[in-house]
């Protein structure tokens, strides 16, 4: 008498879930936990750091004789006398203007002078380009109130004729103040710079050599044009920090029709009283110009330093 076996059916599914699907289900879930709890850190940080510039431009509509009657945390007393006052109290026209003769100047000559510095520290492979570069650098790790004194003995001393300064010297000039800007940020201008000019294919240049370009039509007609980017990166980064400068030019200048839009605001402040609210609103005018910068140049801002920072 002979017993068969029933043969195994291989056409059934096979259950293949264990303990490794089961762990790995659970390291996704462990993931998305920690995920969700990052982005409500992050969340909260955002608000916490936004919520006193949204403070500022909510009370700038608002009416300060209503804010002291009804409480600063009421809904009500909209209106935008706030905004004509400051403009007009603060004579904000007239420093806006002292200020783009300040920043826009400053920021073409940073440009033009940190690149030209980055296309020699890029193109030519020296052994001093290290060296160069860290001493560029280092001129943006002193202390502007380090070189106060010397700087403000330094201006007096450097003549200017009448036409350039009211003032026959650097000090209480235009001039002075565009100078110690370029001085201050030109380094960081070499450092990103000189990087993202690192990317360029040599290929270019050499094609370029190949039909008689010389060293400066290089830089200005294939180098410079493919560092758009970085350009426009540091063009907003250079025209927020010397807009928005306040120490040199309190320092530098002894003139009040001369100073910069930043100072207009303590045109807005008493002796004894201070109206908040149209302080608030004088500083949303100040700031809105380098918000405008930002916007219209913020395609090139991250993409511009990233590429920069990636060789």
């Amino acid at each position: 008498m002979t017993m068969t076996t029933p043969l195994a059916d291989h056409s059934a599914p096979v259950d293949r879930t264990g303990p490794r699907n089961t762990a790995a289900v659970a390291n996704r879930r462990r993931l998305s936990t920690a995920h969700a709890a990052i982005y409500l850190l992050l969340t909260a940080l955002a608000l916490l750091w936004i919520f006193p510039l949204l403070w500022a431009l909510y009370n700038s509509f608002r009416d300060y004789d209503y804010v002291l009657t009804h409480g600063y945390l009421s809904v009500g007393g909209f209106t935008l006398s706030n905004y004509t006052e400051s403009w007009e109290v603060g004579g904000i026209p007239h420093y806006f203007l002292n200020s783009m003769l300040i920043t826009i100047p400053a920021v073409l000559l940073i440009l033009f002078i940190g690149s030209m510095a980055a296309f020699v520290l890029a193109r030519f492979p020296w052994k001093f380009n290290v060296i160069m570069l860290a001493v560029f650098i280092a001129g943006n790790l002193l202390p502007q109130q380090t070189l106060l004194t010397p700087l403000f003995r330094l201006y007096n001393a450097i003549p200017l004729p009448y036409w350039m300064s009211s003032s026959g010297s650097l000090y209480d000039s235009y001039w002075g103040l565009i100078l110690v800007h370029v001085a201050f940020q030109t380094g960081f201008c070499v450092f990103v710079l000189s990087n993202y000019m690192k990317t360029v294919p040599p290929e270019l240049l050499e094609a370029a050599t190949v039909d008689g370009a010389g060293l400066f039509r290089q830089y200005w007609q294939v180098v410079l044009p493919l560092c758009r980017p970085a350009l426009a990166a540091l063009a907003t980064l250079m025209i927020t920090w010397i807009y928005n400068d306040f120490f040199w030019a309190l320092a530098l200048m002894v003139s009040g029709d001369k100073l910069p839009v930043t100072t207009a605001l303590q045109n807005l402040q008493g002796s004894f009283f201070t109206d908040t609210n149209l302080l608030a609103a004088g500083s949303v005018l100040v700031a809105l110009p380098t918000v405008l910068v930002f916007v219209a140049l913020q395609r090139h801002f991250v993409s511009g330093l990233t590429m920069g920072a990636s060789k």
